[in-house]
């Protein structure tokens, strides 16, 4: 299948910053200094950086609701030669009225709804409509945003309303004759993304925008799971059919050392870009040390510390970072670059990012967890996968489909499965309760026939593994897995995901069994294809498990892979090194090894012989420092 990729419609591949001035913060217009917004741009165009996100802090430019401060568009025009003066462009953003923890109102806003109320929403039209009539055709845009983080500000919504008021706001925008491309700014919070909806979703906002834009600050229980965090959410964004720009990311020095916000930067950087990111821009430029008697630095106190540089503009490592990040976009040509196919398919229910009636959001978010986790261990097992959504249709071009730890899928999509299966396909289930007692059993259409099994569930009642590890014994080989082979497993989980199915063979072959010797692993036969069944919900399992990764499901997954006849040109055998590729469009193919070793390491690489990025050299043995990055050619 194609992993969705492309670059925003810009000149250069966009890769920069959020930009409030240290001379003011989100007060920067009423006190703007252009001396020091000149220098603050020069440090970022000095480490490579080539544009900004800036913001429109609504109650100051819009003080009433037919009028502008003039003194204020003034200032912005300012900011923008000073951009252009040094080939810098931005990206403003209308609606500011929420910013780093805390909520801002024209004074004339008067409690209206943002979405609904027409009357407000033709405000919104017009100062989109004016803004662009000012600065549309200057250079230095290089596009618009609608709001920061609109669900924050306005609220919950409705689809429909929610596509309404952007739909409006973007035709102000137009009327006025704002050229460039646009986005919401809303940070790509939706069902598609988060299992809960907001009235924001991908699929209706897609066709009004020109990139996705999501906006990623995790907190996470394993350092795994917490580096490609960003990279799954941008796989996901793919879904409204744009290109993504990580719009929003990065770290408070508060939280985090200056050492591992280097580390955090790369991780980021490169993994989202092998998730499908084709820009980037970090929250933000500068620490503001002398804004802390102000809120909402007052009270949110760590907001002061996001800075790429520090208050009196040095370099921090996240800058570093992004200067490195540059150089190796350039050496690649990014901008000729497509992600590698994959043969390798996560299937998506479409309970998870779609509306249906009486469904849990807690079982949405347990699957969603689950299917996040499988996302990390196949790029451990050196089979990156693709997102194939239920509820787009299930695509036929995958030698293996991964269904982890399912709860739910539709009917049709069950009958879709089975057909790929008998086509060819391998398709792994891993079963799993779900992630509350609401139905609490397979949402599945005839899991007898369909896994040639016989279960033995008891209503209600769930099956509890007792012990603190699973342990699969494999009976038969199964791809690179050969029999006798013991794997092990973490028992994690809520007492609803930490239960297995309990089922006798009947028209399947038994892979592995458990340490009790009940089948953990079936395999029937379909067609060309194959339907295996796993006991045992191992991806929600770790997922609720900290500090797990990586855990030996990625054994699993490369097995699988081998069963399936899928031939990754280059592995690491290391699951602490995931392995990805681009390819240019004269064929060169170039590969990532992103480690998650907090140590150096040294991997040996099997497969397409490859050269060293700038020099050319043949290498196959690669050393990493502590979670690092290396980027590789093929050297045929």
């Amino acid at each position: 299948m194609r992993r969705a990729f492309a670059l925003p419609p810009a000149d250069r591949v966009w890769l920069g910053v959020n930009f409030w001035s240290r001379v003011g913060g989100p007060r920067m217009w009423p006190r703007y200094d252009g001396q020091t917004v000149a220098k603050e741009l020069q440090v970022l165009a000095d480490h490579g950086l080539t544009m900004t996100r800036s913001f429109f802090f609504w109650p100051d430019f819009m003080p009433t609701p037919d009028t502008l401060d003039e003194t204020l568009l003034d200032r912005f025009a300012d900011f923008l030669d000073l951009h252009e003066a040094i080939g810098m462009r931005t990206v403003p953003t209308l609606i500011v009225g929420h910013m780093s923890g805390e909520n801002w109102d024209p004074a004339w806003r008067d409690g209206r709804d943002l979405y609904a109320d027409v009357w407000l929403v033709g405000r919104q039209a017009w100062f989109a409509e004016m803004m662009a009539r000012r600065f549309a055709s200057h250079p230095a845009v290089a596009g618009w945003l609608l709001s920061n983080e609109m669900p924050l500000y306005g609220g919950l919504g409705t689809v429909p309303t929610v596509t309404a008021w952007a739909q409006l706001v973007i035709q102000g925008l137009r009327a006025g004759g704002a050229h460039q491309p646009v986005s919401i700014g809303d940070g790509a919070w939706t069902v598609e993304t988060n299992a809960s909806p907001s009235g924001y979703r991908l699929r209706e906002l897609g066709p009004l925008v020109d990139w996705v834009g999501p906006h990623v600050y995790p907190m996470g229980d394993d350092p795994v799971r917490q580096h490609l965090r960003t990279a799954f959410l941008c796989e996901l964004a793919t879904v409204a059919g744009k290109p993504v720009v990580l719009e929003e990311f990065g770290a408070s020095t508060d939280f985090v050392s200056e050492e591992n916000l280097g580390h955090y930067y790369r991780q980021v950087l490169h993994n989202s870009l092998l998730g499908g990111s084709a820009g980037w821009v970090a929250w933000n430029n500068t620490d503001f040390d002398d804004l802390i008697d102000e809120p909402p630095y007052s009270h949110h106190p760590f907001e002061l510390h996001f800075g790429v540089t520090d208050s009196n503009g040095a370099p921090k490592s996240a800058l570093r970072e992004l200067a490195d990040f540059r150089t190796v976009l350039d050496a690649v040509d990014l901008a000729r670059c497509a992600r590698a196919d994959t043969e390798v398919g996560i299937v998506v229910p479409a309970h998870v990012d779609s509306e249906h009636p009486f469904t849990d959001l807690g079982d949405q978010a347990a699957a969603l967890a689950a299917i996040e986790q499988a996302y990390l261990t196949a790029r451990e097992a050196g089979v990156p996968a693709g997102i194939v959504r239920e509820s787009g249709g299930i695509t036929d071009d995958c030698r293996l489909y991964l269904l982890p730890s399912a709860k739910q899928l539709t009917g049709p999509g069950w009958r879709r499965l089975e057909a790929l299966a008998h086509a060819g396909a391998t398709v792994y289930v891993s079963y799993c309760h779900g992630g509350t007692d609401n139905q609490r059993g397979p949402w599945y259409a005839g899991l007898n026939a369909l896994f040639g099994v016989r279960h033995r569930l008891r209503y209600g009642i769930v099956d509890r593994i007792t012990a603190d590890t699973v342990e699969f014994t494999f009976q038969r080989d199964l791809g690179s897995l050969a029999a006798g082979t013991v794997l092990s497993f973490t028992a994690g989980g809520n007492p609803h995901q930490r239960a297995y199915l309990p089922v006798d063979p009947v028209d399947a072959e038994v892979i592995a069994t458990d340490a009790e010797g009940r089948p953990a692993l079936l395999r029937r036969a379909v067609g060309t294809g194959a339907l295996v069944l796993c006991t045992y919900p191992l991806e929600a399992m770790a997922a609720a498990t900290p500090e797990v990764n990586p855990e030996q499901t990625w054994r699993l997954y490369a097995a699988l892979a081998d069963h399936a006849g899928v031939r990754p040109p280059v592995r690491s055998g290391d699951p602490s090194v995931l392995v990805d590729r681009l390819v240019r469009d004269d064929g060169t193919q170039f590969i990532w090894l992103v480690s998650q070793s907090p140590d150096p390491l040294t991997v040996t690489l099997e497969g397409t012989p490859l050269a060293d990025l700038d020099t050319g050299t043949p290498t196959a043995t690669v050393n990493l420092p502590a979670y690092g990055v290396r980027v590789l050619r093929s050297s045929r």
